[in-house]
């Protein structure tokens, strides 16, 4: 005869009255990844090391000369004020290619294709020799009326005004098309809802979607602003002594063109590594309430991988 099988409510206290041991999932792949990774740095740093012909004293030499940090600094105020003018016309011409009025919205596209559409050296090059088409910039009523006063270009079109003129007209183009993104990303309700407040569209956007849109616009601008540190220094070619000519100007004397180059990759990385900083804690500012959690920083991704039973220890 036999035994009758437990009852249903006796098998469930057994099992819950047992230790669940839970085993962490094994990953062999990432850490011979990891492995594979590790061995080819060392390699390269070896090799970089031992090899004479880097120039490292050279190098150790002009890291922090006078010039390279004059040429830095000019990188910079570059950077800025082209990012900054870029910034506005994005915000206009995003609302002008969005506007109801084919007209306004024609020329914002206009914008976009042509800015977008020719090489930022040629635009650099362009603006510096415009005294070819118009050797004096005249200011006053259009269409043969009386002038307020004009100018030579040369006197006022120097490398500098040239390379903002450049850098930041075109960026409006592209922060145009993030801005536009950024609010077509914002629900139509949001709008209709302001509307049936009595806001005006200008009120509508600035007040509503704007600092909705934040979320999406802010990480691509941070990808712009570092593009932005490096397309500065196509300006060499009109001989303004941002951070790469300055290092041409040093190297075209001593003939160091390889150490004079790694001091300039040390100096972009550097200045990229801040602006990436920067962007990671923006986008986690802007990011709040989109998700339940934040995003990990590098540290607590390694603290997690290499240990993944203590993932709450790192926060």
């Amino acid at each position: 005869m036999s035994a009758a099988p437990a009852p249903a409510g006796d098998r469930a206290g057994a099992v819950s009255s047992e230790e669940i041991t839970a085993v962490p999932v094994r990953h062999p792949g990432r850490w011979v990844a990891g492995a594979v990774i590790a061995l080819v740095v060392a390699i390269v740093v070896h090799s970089a090391v031992t090899n004479p012909r880097f120039g490292w004293s050279t190098v150790g030499d002009y890291l922090f000369s006078h010039r390279i940090i004059h040429g830095l600094l000019l990188t910079l105020l570059l950077t800025v004020v082209a990012m900054a003018i870029g910034i506005v016309l994005g915000v206009l011409i995003a609302v002008m290619r969005l506007s109801p009025n084919p007209l306004v919205s024609g020329f914002g596209g206009f914008y976009v294709w042509f800015l977008r559409g020719t090489p930022v050296l040629v635009q650099i090059l362009f603006w510096f020799f415009i005294s070819a088409l118009y050797p004096t910039i005249s200011i006053g009523i259009p269409f043969g009326g009386p002038e307020a006063f004009h100018f030579g270009a040369n006197a006022v079109i120097t490398p500098f005004v040239a390379a903002i003129l450049a850098l930041g007209l075109n960026e409006g183009a592209y922060m145009a098309e993030i801005v536009r993104a950024g609010i077509l990303s914002v629900d139509e309700g949001q709008g209709e809802a302001a509307q049936s407040l009595g806001m005006t569209r200008l009120q509508t956007m600035r007040r509503i979607v704007l600092p909705q849109a934040m979320r999406v616009i802010v990480p691509p601008t941070g990808n712009e602003t570092i593009s932005m540190l490096k397309t500065t220094s196509l300006v060499s070619v009109v001989a303004y002594t941002e951070l790469l000519y300055s290092a041409q100007l040093i190297y075209s004397v001593n003939y160091q063109q390889i150490p004079l180059l790694i001091v300039v990759s040390i100096w972009y990385l550097v200045v990229t590594t801040i602006l990436s900083i920067g962007q990671y804690f923006l986008e986690r500012r802007f990011g709040r309430g989109s998700s339940r959690t934040q995003r990990e920083t590098l540290v607590q991704r390694v603290w997690r991988y290499a240990f993944p039973r203590h993932e709450g220890g790192m926060t």
